[in-house]
């Protein structure tokens, strides 16, 4: 029998956090860099924000040698394929997940699931609950905050009463160094009130993060569902800490 992915989201009451951005990052080093196996199931309707970033991507290395090149190169490297983006319904994501996986022949290490801005519906929060982990990212805003901290405070106390899970992890994304924010200090001491994880890890607030394959032109690679962050840009963002500190809270 095969084991099963561990089953992850990144995942918060607001939207404009960044999920989906940090969803693509952490596949991309999983399985391009580490030798895992990702599948990411988009399960943001309407939007299918990130099975619709593939298809972009998709289309620019059709229409530009350059990209054609790095591709040919790096599946021929890799000598595996880009991982697998599939589009299904936030109520019904375990379900097709399971038949997606028990029909694939390859053994998947990590399944992502991405959802939408909000949470609130009962379908989607049936299936949050299949996870075996979710990891929420925070920003500096009262509203963003106080929407977070209430979904965290509930989703975790519900891991908690369950020894299979790997809990609920916070971090801050988009982090603005040149502002000095009460709130930082102000949320951190609530968070630690309510006994919820904070990772030690963060993002820094970059135009990188926003920058999709087809508007890079001939420039470094950061975020992309077919190619891994560039070393470089890899170093600054400090994602390969972040991927660390992940996969140890994961235990992998």
């Amino acid at each position: 029998m095969k084991k099963e992915p561990l089953k992850i989201s990144f995942s918060s009451q607001k939207g404009g956090v960044g999920k989906s951005a940090i969803t693509v990052l952490t596949a991309a080093m999983l399985h391009y860099k580490m030798g895992y196996q990702v599948v990411i199931f988009d399960c943001d309707f309407p939007q299918l924000s990130i099975a619709k970033q593939r298809e972009r991507e998709l289309k620019a290395i059709m229409e530009n040698d350059h990209f054609k090149r790095m591709a040919h190169t790096q599946f021929s490297s890799l000598n595996k394929k880009a991982y697998p983006i599939i589009s299904c319904n936030a109520d019904t994501a375990l379900q097709e997940a399971k038949q997606f996986l028990d029909n694939s022949a390859i053994h998947y290490d990590f399944a992502f699931f991405d959802f939408t801005g909000t949470v609130n519906s009962t379908g989607i929060l049936q299936t949050l609950l299949g996870m075996d982990a979710i990891f929420s990212p925070m920003t500096a805003d009262r509203l963003v905050m106080e929407s977070t901290l209430s979904f965290s405070q509930v989703m975790a106390q519900i891991f908690a009463s369950k020894p299979d899970k790997k809990g609920l992890h916070l971090f801050w994304n988009m982090v603005d160094g040149r502002e000095k924010s009460t709130l930082y200090d102000t949320y951190e001491k609530v968070i630690n009130e309510l006994e919820l994880h904070k990772m030690q890890h963060y993002f820094s607030d970059s135009k990188r993060f926003r920058k999709e394959l087809p508007e890079i032109g001939n420039g470094l690679v950061f975020r992309s569902t077919l190619f891994p962050p560039h070393n470089r840009l890899i170093k600054s963002s400090r994602l390969d800490a972040f991927i660390n500190e992940f996969l140890h809270l994961l235990n992998q």
